[in-house]
């Protein structure tokens, strides 16, 4: 079978290595243009693209997909596989493979299509979530189902851990939907147009914690944004408000503060929610390092979030 990989983000890694140990070998990886990062903003190349050069896959990273086209097409792929990408792909892309061009999506659609999948079942309180394989359409992630494979959440699930839980059990969900493409047994599962919701890519911004929310509500909040876009509140320090972090674990506790309100107790710093508080563990405050929440409040002794 000869395939195209088209993929940018680190869940593809897991399904990438797939396909060099088990194949089909992939002819060609397309993925972004490198990236400045970090606070000397160094140009840095997706890790993908480093495991594909490894392994001596030929790598494409044009700006617009559609620049390439014509080399894409010389190819003369039967199917090409698309994961985390980050660009929509145009008529001049859909119509290259010969068999099926395929998305492996980190949801269980037509629930959280979209960028910010991950972080919105555990937002949303959902007890699982998935891969789900689907032929690629025009719009966005609402092509037919071929299969999907689920996945519980745990109870102390982060966004980061469930992104590496996902890209471990996407391999299998590939390795599923290629056979049964090669043998035209693949299923056409049309989704469920009145189910479906969306999810808008995520900015730093987003994680700004609103404390009139129920404490139930936020404690999931701060566990999906965990790594990104993290969350985060503003701290009044000498009446003046400050930036401070706030990281995973916190616990719900049952106590009646109003919202942004602070208490220590039993040596641990609470904040009043919308309804019940919330225990905070650990937080980093502006220019500062991230330490325990209750070392914080004893030495800057902020007022309220």
């Amino acid at each position: 079978m000869r395939l195209i990989f088209i993929a940018t983000g680190d869940i593809a890694i897991p399904a990438f290595r797939e396909l060099l140990v088990h194949g089909p070998r992939p002819l060609a990886l397309v993925t972004q243009p490198d990236k400045p990062t970090g606070r000397h903003q160094t140009l840095t190349p997706p890790m993908i693209k480093v495991e594909a050069l490894a392994a001596g896959v030929p790598v494409f990273q044009p700006e617009k997909i559609g620049n390439i086209a014509v080399e894409l097409a010389e190819l003369d792929p039967e199917v090409i596989v698309v994961m985390a990408y980050g660009q929509i792909l145009r008529d001049d892309i859909l119509r290259l493979a010969s068999l099926a061009i395929i998305n492996l999506h980190a949801s269980l659609l037509p629930r959280f299509r979209g960028a910010a999948c991950i972080q919105a079942a555990i937002d949303a309180g959902d007890l699982e979530t998935g891969i789900t394989v689907m032929h690629v359409v025009r719009e966005l992630d609402a092509g037919d189902i071929i299969l999907k494979l689920a996945l519980p959440i745990a109870a102390d699930e982060t966004g980061g851990s469930l992104h590496d839980r996902l890209a471990e059990i996407a391999p299998t969900a590939l390795a599923e939907s290629l056979a049964v493409l090669a043998d035209g047994r693949a299923a056409r599962i049309p989704q469920d147009q009145a189910a479906s919701c969306y999810i808008s890519k995520l900015e730093r911004d987003h994680g700004r914690l609103d404390w009139t929310q129920g404490a139930v509500n936020l404690e999931r909040r701060v566990r999906a944004y965990d790594p990104w876009p993290g969350t985060f509140t503003l701290a009044l320090e000498n009446g003046q408000p400050k930036r401070l972090k706030i990281f995973p674990p916190t616990t719900v506790v049952e106590q009646n503060l109003a919202p942004g309100e602070l208490l220590m107790s039993e040596g641990k710093l609470l904040v009043g929610c919308g309804g019940e508080a919330l225990r905070l563990e650990f937080v980093q405050p502006e220019g500062g390092r991230r330490m325990a929440a209750a070392d914080y409040f004893r030495g800057r002794s902020p007022t309220s979030f």
